[in-house]
């Protein structure tokens, strides 16, 4: 064994040592962690840079996906106006002082795609088409189809066809669903939990995340068994970086997606501890506060009839009342008492975090996914099931504040950033949600790759000559697609940035 994979693997396990660290609610909130060897110094001590060649070079985290993040489904921890206050309950993991980022090399091959496309029951041989290795259903398009991007890591998408119905030979009152879009569910009752890992455990072992952290509690449609695999790589529990398997009635992957190849460690960075990350989650957790748009209480526009309309954003609706809602003393009237929104003053939302583990996030670098060195939190707040939110652990010094995007040029529109998207059940129904306003309708349009879907939001005025009310008003648009999501990342067009997942 050379002496570099000889440093590889003591860096392994003392990474699997220290992710094994977690905090624990309870009994005074009981500290469990593995000791690391004494190669591992504190995190923070002398923050020396962990490569013997010298400091790596900064990383540049794309704008949206170097600070907190969640996983699909779960709240967003900056998403309230009110702002989330994450409190340990108890110690906090100090972790190692340095980790490798992993980034994806080279391309998959045909043979890679026919190993993935035998565990998942596609029988044919892969063709490339553009940079998409792909097996395609024959004939009416019934069938399953694989297609895998030649990049690595080898984004890849799953899904089974039923074909027709088209034209005119559908039931009389029911629409036809378009060529090639999937069939409802026929029913049936979904497989056992202790099932569905059974069925997908060849599938990952040819992915080689057979020691992937599995869940298999969720039920689509009522019969499909949902299994979510976390890959183990470098020694380090992974975020983002997810297998989704749906498995039929039958025991059968019917759908699915994920990556195909393992990213390679990269450059390595001094990290911060559990404690400091917290703090750093802490301060980009504060809320989005109030959208300012209309202000607070103001002249509403006069009407077309010369009287004044009192239905307009932040309008006053008469003398004596308070316009912030609060006590209706009438203090709203006075021109020197300040503008005071309801959202600041409510007490931030309290998360109690009761686990804390060390590992690698997703994060999007230069256009590309990578895995950054993180720090796992597990919120468990009282009212709600936990959830993990997710900060960087690379040391502030080391990481380049992100490229802006280019401000509009003088006169143009506004840039209008996609606030978050989600997905319908088969991926390919993708609904965006952006800040809009009242005076306008808006379209949605989406450009896709092997590796991101892109989305344009298209505002035309309802009426040019219209005076408007300057009211922001949240936006829901869906648009379908020509493949699921999957793992694929949805940037927004306008600014160039990653989308988060709701």
């Amino acid at each position: 064994m050379s002496g570099t994979e000889n440093v590889r693997r003591r860096r392994n396990v003392i990474a699997a040592s220290v992710a094994a660290g977690v905090l624990l609610a309870g009994g005074g909130g009981v500290y469990l962690a593995a000791t690391a060897s004494g190669e591992a110094t504190p995190a923070g001590a002398g923050g020396a840079a962990a490569d013997a060649g010298g400091s790596p070079p900064p990383l540049r985290l794309e704008s949206g996906s170097g600070g907190a993040g969640i996983a699909p489904g779960e709240p967003d921890p900056g998403g309230d106006p009110r702002g989330t206050v994450y409190t340990a309950k108890g110690p906090l993991p100090q972790g190692p002082s340095s980790a490798a980022v992993h980034r994806p090399e080279g391309l998959v091959t045909s043979a890679e795609v026919t190993r993935l496309a035998e565990a998942l029951g596609v029988s044919g041989s892969p063709v490339l088409d553009g940079q998409v290795w792909t097996i395609r259903p024959e004939k009416d398009g019934s069938g399953p189809r694989l297609d895998v991007a030649r990049k690595a890591p080898g984004n890849w998408t799953y899904s089974w066809y039923d074909g027709g119905p088209v034209g005119d030979t559908c039931l009389k009152g029911k629409a036809c669903p378009p060529p090639g879009e999937a069939k409802p569910s026929r029913g049936g009752s979904p497989v056992s939990e202790a099932a569905a890992r059974a069925a997908a455990a060849p599938i990952l072992k040819v992915l080689g995340q057979d020691d992937a952290k599995v869940t298999a509690s969720q039920v689509m449609n009522g019969s499909v068994r949902v299994v979510n695999a976390n890959p183990v790589i470098g020694g380090l529990p992974t975020y983002g970086w997810s297998t989704g398997l749906h498995i039929g009635p039958d025991g059968r992957a019917v759908a699915g997606s994920g990556m195909l190849d393992e990213p390679a460690a990269g450059a390595t960075y001094p990290v911060i501890g559990a404690s400091k990350a917290l703090a750093e989650l802490n301060e980009k957790s504060k809320g989005t506060g109030p959208i300012d748009i209309g202000g607070c209480a103001t002249d509403p526009p006069a009407s077309t009839d010369g009287s004044e309309s009192g239905n307009g954003a932040g309008a006053g609706s008469g003398k004596g009342e308070d316009p912030t809602g609060v006590d209706g003393s009438g203090k709203g009237d006075d021109p020197a008492a300040p503008c005071q929104w309801i959202a600041q003053m409510a007490p931030p939302a309290e998360v109690p975090v009761t686990g804390a583990v060390f590992g690698l996030a997703a994060k999007d670098v230069a256009g590309e996914r990578v895995l950054v060195p993180a720090w796992l939190f597990t919120a468990d707040p009282v009212d709600a099931a936990p959830y993990t939110v997710v900060e960087t652990a690379v040391a502030p010094e080391f990481l380049a504040p992100p490229v802006k995007p280019t401000p509009p040029e003088q006169g143009a529109a506004p840039v209008r950033q996609v606030e978050s998207y989600r997905t319908g059940e088969d991926g390919r129904k993708l609904t965006v949600t952006f800040w809009g306003g009242v005076c306008s309708t808006y379209t949605v349009t989406a450009q896709e790759t092997a590796e991101r879907v892109t989305v344009r939001i298209t505002e035309a005025p309802t009426d040019p000559d219209r005076v408007c009310v300057a009211m922001a008003v949240e936006v829901s648009k869906t648009v379908a697609l020509d493949n699921p999501v999957g793992a694929r990342t949805v940037v927004d067009a306008a600014s160039g940035q990653p989308v988060p997942r709701r």
